[in-house]
């Protein structure tokens, strides 16, 4: 593939993966904030408790494989259809596992209720075995075309089951039925809209060279999502459902902001990278390219939420969840670091160094562990602070192995980051007093958002920021090619 047509579908891939998470989000955003209002923060702790199990189950029948297929430079139908059989058997015993596990976590947790509701919820796993092959087709041919509709019609769909659920009383049943026909839907129009099929051959030669780099990714993202599991589990055992419900429900916005942001860049990054594995030198400018402005955009919008989140939760939320604030202004500070983290991830995954990756984790997860331990009694604000305290150092160790790979040192990464920390900090201040203005709060959280956009944007082309020149660029650049394609339709 040549550069210019690389770097169309990267910008195509772009525009469409960050349309999908926008659209998909902003539905589930808007739902979220009419079921907090309906629903308790007990509800809500229920379901975070439930998905702990379902996530780590996922990764068994998700993650690995379909990495290794992006990854693998000329796979073909009987890599695909290997795996896609390989991943629906799984899931299916990893769906019994649960089920019949499910006893045995609610007598755990005293609550009864567990037991029903995660084997219903269970069922997205089956869903998750069918979905993660097609997934990996679309980001293998960069078609992500495809995920905008899927995505953007089973939130829609789901949205209205889960309102009308609530409405009803149903509880926390109301986010089980939303989450399960989200998973269906996206499946199936998936399904209707991609033309690949698997074919009647299953290769355990082929598989066999999958799963020298699959094992890899598999059991990284296995340590990552347990381990990103592990303070709910903690939480939802030592306190109470309403401090997990508090404590999930204050990093779930810093959480969609730059989930948005992150698995946009992610989804089209990792099958870039991979085409560029055997030039080093390019590779090396994407993931600058990727850490400036991913940080550029990321910095300001988590110092900006930090500093307005009381009004913010207030507003939004209503009083009642007034208490996840502190968790909210922590969880920011600790996803501001999610785009240098997330480029130098994805070097090493392109370039195949999947042991290296796995050590990286295992490093990560070890320190993390011994942090939340050490913690664990102390209050749930000190185990908040603990994911704050682990990311700094997950960042130190995500950044070191491409000063290897690519010959990218700290200080090259720091220079491509400091920049945009220091003029968010700004805009910070300036926000912050802002907000001590007496105005209700709605009219605070709007007249924040503007002086901040304000002195964010003055501020980049009063310093003639690079990063704020390029965003113009490429929006032009969409802009023009948009025009076009209407022209010749």
């Amino acid at each position: 593939m040549s550069e210019e047509s690389l770097q169309r579908k990267v910008f195509s891939g772009l525009f469409w993966k960050f349309g999908e998470r926008i659209g998909a989000q902003l539905v589930s955003f808007v739902v979220r904030i009419v079921l907090a209002r309906l629903l308790s923060p007990s509800d809500f702790g229920v379901i975070v408790l439930i998905t702990v199990f379902i996530d780590i189950a996922n990764v068994f029948v998700s993650s690995g494989f379909g990495s290794a297929l992006i990854q693998k430079k000329e796979a073909d139908q009987l890599d695909f259809s290997s795996v896609f059989y390989f991943s629906i058997v799984m899931s299916w015993i990893f769906y019994a596992i649960v089920f019949l596990g499910a006893p045995l976590v609610a007598s755990f947790y005293g609550k009864e209720i567990l037991c029903p509701v995660l084997r219903v919820l269970a069922l997205k796993i089956p869903l998750a075995g069918v979905n993660s092959v097609q997934q990996a087709y679309v980001q293998k041919k960069m078609l992500f075309k495809r995920f905008f509709f899927s995505t953007l019609i089973g939130t829609a769909g789901s949205a209205v089951v889960g309102i009308v659920m609530a409405y009803m009383g149903f509880g926390p049943w109301a986010l089980v039925a939303q989450y399960l026909f989200n998973s269906t839907l996206d499946t199936l129009i998936l399904w209707f809209t991609v033309k690949w099929r698997p074919i009647l051959a299953f290769s355990g030669k082929r598989m066999k060279e999958l799963f020298s780099f699959g094992w890899k990714m598999l059991c990284s993202e296995l340590i990552h999502t347990s381990y990103g599991q592990i303070r709910s589990l903690i939480i939802g055992k030592v306190y109470t459902e309403k401090d997990l419900g508090f404590y999930n429900q204050g990093g779930n916005m810093p959480r969609l902001v730059v989930t948005n942001i992150n698995s946009s860049v992610t989804s089209v990054l990792f099958p870039a990278m991979s085409m560029k594995q055997d030039d080093l030198k390019k590779m090396k400018e994407v993931v600058r390219l990727s850490i400036r402005v991913s940080s550029y955009v990321m910095w300001p919008l988590m110092i900006g939420l930090m500093v307005m989140s009381t009004p913010v939760v207030s507003l939004i939320y209503s009083d009642k969840w007034l208490p996840c604030v502190p968790f909210m202004q922590i969880a920011c500070l600790q996803y501001a670091l999610e785009p240098v983290q997330t480029a130098n991830v994805q070097a090493v995954k392109a370039l195949g160094k999947g042991r290296t990756y796995l050590i990286m984790e295992i490093v990560k997860k070890v320190f993390g562990i011994a942090m939340i331990l050490l913690v664990m009694y102390r209050g749930v604000m000190a185990i908040a602070w603990t994911a704050f305290v682990v990311t700094l150092f997950a960042a130190l160790v995500n950044s070191t192995p491409n000063r290897k790979f690519l010959n990218y040192n700290y200080k090259e990464q720091l220079a491509d980051l400091i920049p945009s920390i220091l003029l968010a900090s700004v805009m910070g201040v300036c926000v912050y007093f802002t907000g001590m203005i007496a105005l209700p709060t709605i009219v605070t959280v709007i007249f924040q958002v503007i002086v901040g956009a304000a002195v964010y944007i003055l501020l980049s082309i009063l310093f003639k920021f690079s990063q704020f020149t390029y965003i113009l660029q490429v929006l032009k650049s969409f802009t023009q090619s948009f025009r076009k394609g209407k022209k010749k339709a």
